[in-house]
């Protein structure tokens, strides 16, 4: 799997703000552009943990079947 993510970078008076387009939760704040860009990956490892915490705890007790389904590479 090679899935695309959009990431979107705004100037505001305090450097720079940036999210993904298709993963909300996936925001980041930095001084310079690429501080903004470290910061953005490391939020969208975080909203991805925070989902799979979320939803194994929703499943359990429950008999389900799970596999990798792939990976986004960057």
């Amino acid at each position: 799997m090679n899935e695309k993510l959009t990431a979107i970078f705004r100037k505001s008076p305090y450097g720079y703000i940036g999210y993904v387009e298709e993963l909300p939760g996936a925001n980041s704040q930095g001084n310079t552009l690429e501080e903004t860009k470290r910061n953005l990956i490391e939020a969208v490892k975080l909203v991805l943990e925070a989902n799979r915490q979320i939803v194994e705890e929703d499943l359990k007790g429950i008999e389900i079947i799970k596999e990798e389904f792939g990976a986004i590479t960057a």
